[in-house]
């Protein structure tokens, strides 16, 4: 088993009557890349600050390299944050910038500048060290607020939305710097970000944030192709989603509709239980005729051209709109108004249990009941 570097056991945080982040469990493994994921509001920049010190916890116990850090003031704790905004001494050059935290420790001379011209060439700013902050673009300034936060040799690097100030392209450049920087090192990395693309790009790990709780914590595959919750399936990346009831079982399940029958693979669901079905644009098929327990027919309203792929947007009978994804390439061709019938393979779906409701004489299962 991997050495637990940060452990979350139970952590609370509320302000007043508000309650932000709720009994949150979290294991993070030496050298691992674990990305805090959500939209605003969902708590994870609370739990980062709460693990910085910089917020004290409600309720639960933070432990760091198995000392639990109690009231320790953010200044005591082997941790290192970086933000947004940098907050580089802009009266300082880079060197000095870098430098700062080792002076502070009184390190020798000799000793200071081996470190900080190691640091320099790993974050790839040679010929940079007497630059001020404001002869650097964002990117370079960028690179010295983390060179700065990690020269200090800290147990954990803490990120809190690093890459926010930067523009597309430089943000993409960014993620794989730091995605290299962290494997060079082997420092362990908790990384806000509410950026879904950036999450799957660089992370070992995603913890899903959602109302102040985990939704889901996986790599970004099981995260994109096996999500546990509508919420997540919703969340990360584009997905189709289809409610239904489990109306037939055999090798797989078949699942009524409001728009007809459909067919998915999956485990642990019984017989009359409502559902979600979640499908990714990319494993949407289409057929000129019904395909064997499939029915559900669409209209295509809309065909785009975006590079490499065509991404098509069909309606339901129920006015829902369906996602499907094409590579550019295809001998197929679409037009708008088409009607297609649409389908995929069992195990290319997802089934997700539908907390709201079960098994039982629920309304929704007797409505959809009554259009099959």
């Amino acid at each position: 088993m991997n050495h637990v570097i940060v452990s979350l056991d139970k952590v609370s945080k509320s302000y007043g009557p508000n309650l932000v982040v709720k009994n949150i469990s979290l294991a993070i493994e030496q050298g691992e890349f674990l990305t805090l994921l959500g939209s605003s509001g969902c708590g994870k920049t609370t739990t980062l600050r709460m693990i910085a010190g910089f917020e004290t916890t409600t309720s639960g116990r933070i432990m760091i390299d198995g000392e639990e850090m109690g009231n320790l003031p953010a200044y005591k704790r082997p941790v290192n944050t970086a933000f947004q905004s940098y907050a580089l001494f802009p009266h300082l050059d880079v060197y000095q910038n870098i430098a700062y935290g080792l002076k502070l420790k009184k390190l020798p001379k000799q000793e200071i500048r081996q470190k900080v011209t190691e640091m320099i060439e790993m974050v790839q700013l040679e010929g940079f060290e007497k630059r001020k902050p404001s002869q650097l673009s964002g990117g370079q300034k960028q690179r010295v607020s983390i060179a700065r936060a990690l020269i200090n040799s800290p147990k954990v690097l803490l990120l809190d939305e690093p890459l926010g100030a930067l523009d597309l392209k430089l943000r993409k450049q960014m993620q794989f710097e730091l995605k290299r920087l962290q494997k060079q090192l082997g420092t362990t990395f908790i990384y806000v970000t509410h950026d879904q693309e950036e999450a799957l790009t660089m992370s070992d790990r995603i913890a899903i944030m959602h109302n102040g709780v985990i939704e889901q914590i996986g790599t970004s595959d099981a995260i994109y192709n096996q999500p546990e919750s509508k919420y997540v399936a919703e969340f990360i990346g584009e997905s189709n989603i289809f409610e239904g009831i489990i109306k037939r079982v055999s090798a797989n399940y078949h699942i009524g509709t409001e728009s007809g029958m459909i067919k998915s693979a999956g485990r642990g669901f019984s017989m009359e239980e409502l559902l979600y079905v979640c499908v990714r644009p990319e494993n949407m098929r289409t057929s000129e005729t019904p395909v064997e327990d499939f029915s559900i027919q669409a209209v295509i309203r809309d065909i785009v051209f975006v590079g490499n792929l065509i991404k098509i947007i069909a309606v339901l009978p129920n006015g829902n709109e369906v996602k499907i994804s094409k590579l550019s390439n295809t001998s197929h061709k679409y037009t708008t108004g088409q009607k297609v019938y649409l389908w995929w393979k069992p195990e290319e779906s997802v089934m997700i249990k539908n907390s709201g409701s079960n098994l039982g004489d629920t309304a929704k299962i007797r409505e959809i009941a009554a259009l099959l």
